[in-house]
């Protein structure tokens, strides 16, 4: 795998070389900026004299491939930093000059450059041996954007090239219908569709979320399920006011090394209060609220927490980058005898709760100790022990991150795949060294001396607005049943079964569903279509028969045959489908 997926990257590579190539023989008077690769392909940036348009990309493209055909060698040569210097100012290669002399300033003695052809690049490589090694029908130009150069918004605005490549025409293929499909899947476009959710920019404010009843009632949903696992789990509810004085957050830190990601102070009789970014202080204080005794730990804090963090506009993306948004947020207060069965447990709920929202491609990831870090050593050997005990116990792949973990203390990240294979990071299980020493937590031990706790951040779906973002994205917008804020809606053959689906839904709703009846003037069809737009995973139809059979013909959101059900049969299965949070949004689950 290691070997494909390093002989993936030299493609891609030397493809942003090909490409550069192509651009220059087409458009002489470009200046080269940067041109890495990048996860689906590579891009490289130009400084134009005349933009570059997508109707451009055909030619570049036959050009590319005709570079391909040419099997070029990439030759490798090194040249002195003056050399460098001198050759790419002669080329007129402004943008390489400079950052050759930053590099200089950093010490660099010895600049790689890269040949192919007539081209040259200022290059570490590495590359495929020639041209001819790259596949000719493994790439297309994909799309241009703006960049500014080095990233700077002060600097002059840049044309990003995009450019997808693969190893094979198929994967190429299959990438983007699966971006196609993501496109379709994209939580803004379903949210306003499906009436989720709208961020009211003007009249509200950026990055703060409206959530309306349909999205409120998914959220409802969610969060009963969590909080009926997390009091089963021995889970303790807290609530944390959403502003708290600069002391506070001085004690915790947040002012030394978070102030950037606050929001500006409120001023209050003088004092200085801040919209808390994070519960944990919170957490300590109510911890430290009442003297603890080794009995009386491990102690687990839950709260759906509403934080508040300073995102600048450009960097706001619908619900997955907010301003403000609930944390699902629990500290776990432990001893060391007690801290690998916490871990174990801990671990084993967050995974469990992500398959119960059809979440069940994990891959997770161990942090290690940096290198500035707080805390005693045999604190983080005994944390870090007890996280790769838990993950082998586990059976769950992972992977090792070392040198990765936060300043206070090492973590276990889970990554979970959705229905388009992308990976989302969700839940983290953190330890923390640093608050319980910033708040002095402590507990008195069987020996009568005072200990400090363990402390354990834990976040199971993060922020509860990324969380539905990708619940959307996952189902495409057709929750399962037990999900859907409309379980059922019931759809009249003719206006002589109003009454009787009226009825229906009335006695449904009391029994704890969620259905609704169409009793538009739209024709019989139209409403059939209506449902399947609104994405709802169970049409009854209703006609003369049904109503003198005291039943229903069942059509499912993604399944194209019906059948026909008794009342009580249908109500069977909405309880089953209910109670066992069974995914009949998949046409592979037979209900």
């Amino acid at each position: 795998m290691k070997e494909n997926a390093d002989n993936l990257y030299k493609i891609r590579h030397s493809l942003a070389h090909v490409m550069a190539q192509a651009i220059l023989e087409i458009r002489p008077n470009a200046k080269l900026a940067f041109g890495p690769p990048i996860d689906n392909g590579c891009y490289y940036d130009f400084d134009f004299d005349t933009p570059l348009t997508p109707e451009d990309f055909k030619a570049i493209e036959k050009q590319m491939r005709k570079i391909i055909g040419q099997r070029q060698p990439f030759v490798e040569s090194k040249r002195s930093v003056a050399e460098a210097v001198e050759h790419l100012k002669t080329r007129g290669e402004s943008y390489k000059v400079e950052y050759c002399l930053e590099l200089a300033d950093k010490g660099e003695t010895e600049i790689g450059f890269y040949v192919n052809g007539p081209f040259e690049d200022m290059c570490a490589g590495p590359h495929v041996n020639h041209t001819g090694e790259i596949p000719a029908d493994c790439f297309a130009i994909d799309t241009l954007a703006g960049a500014y150069w080095r990233g700077d918004e002060k600097n002059k605005q840049l044309t990003r090239v995009y450019l997808l490549a693969f190893e094979n025409k198929e994967e190429l293929k299959g990438y983007v219908e699966k971006r196609e499909l993501a496109r379709e899947r994209e939580h803004r476009k379903l949210g306003k569709e499906l009436d989720l959710f709208s961020i009211d920019h003007e009249g509200v404010g950026s990055g703060l979320i409206l959530w309306h009843p349909k999205g409120g009632m998914i959220r409802h949903l969610i969060e009963t399920h969590c909080r009926k696992m997390h009091l089963e789990g021995g889970y303790d509810f807290v609530y944390s006011p959403h502003i708290g004085r600069s002391t506070l957050w001085e004690t915790s830190g947040h002012l030394s090394f978070y102030k950037d990601g606050m929001f500006s102070p409120i001023e209050v009789e003088g004092q200085e209060y801040y919209l808390k970014p994070m519960n944990c202080p919170f957490h300590c204080k109510i911890y430290d609220a009442v003297p603890k005794s080794y009995r009386d730990l491990p102690k687990r804090f839950a709260e759906w927490g509403t934080v508040y963090r300073f995102e600048r506009s450009g960097t706001l993306s619908g619900l997955t980058r907010v301003r403000g948004f609930t944390q699902d947020d629990a500290h776990l207060f432990c001893r060391e005898d007690q801290m690998p069965e916490e871990i174990d447990t801990v671990l084993n709920f967050s995974v469990n709760l992500l398959r119960d929202f059809g979440l069940k491609d994990f891959h997770l990831y161990l942090s290690t100790r940096p290198e500035g870090r707080v805390g005693a050593e045999e604190k983080w050997d005994a944390a870090e022990t007890a996280l790769k005990a838990a993950l082998d116990r586990s059976g769950l792949p992972y992977s090792l991150n070392e040198g990765d973990g936060a300043f206070y203390g090492p973590k276990i990240d889970i990554c979970v795949k959705d229905m388009l294979d992308r990976q989302w990071q969700l839940s983290t299980i953190q330890f923390d060294f640093n608050l319980p020493e910033r708040f002095d937590l402590s507990y008195m031990d069987a020996d009568g001396l005072k200990k400090r706790p363990y402390m354990i951040h834990r976040a199971l779906c993060g922020s509860m607005e990324r969380f539905f973002a990708i619940l959307i994205e996952h189902f495409g917008g057709a929750f399962p049943t037990w999900l859907a804020p409309v379980q059922a809606v019931l759809v009249p053959v003719n206006e002589g079964c109003n009454d009787f689906v009226t009825a229906l839904s009335g006695e449904l709703n009391r029994q704890g569903f969620r259905t609704e009846v169409d009793l538009a003037a739209d024709s019989f069809n139209k409403k059939i279509r209506n449902a399947v737009t609104r994405k709802v995973p169970n049409i009854l139809i209703v006609g003369n028969k049904e109503v003198e059979t005291n039943s229903v013909t069942l059509r499912r959101y993604c399944v194209k045959e019906q059948v026909t059900l008794s009342v009580a049969e249908f109500v069977e299965r909405l309880v089953k489908l209910r109670d066992e949070r069974l995914m009949d949004n998949d046409p592979t689950v037979a209900v």
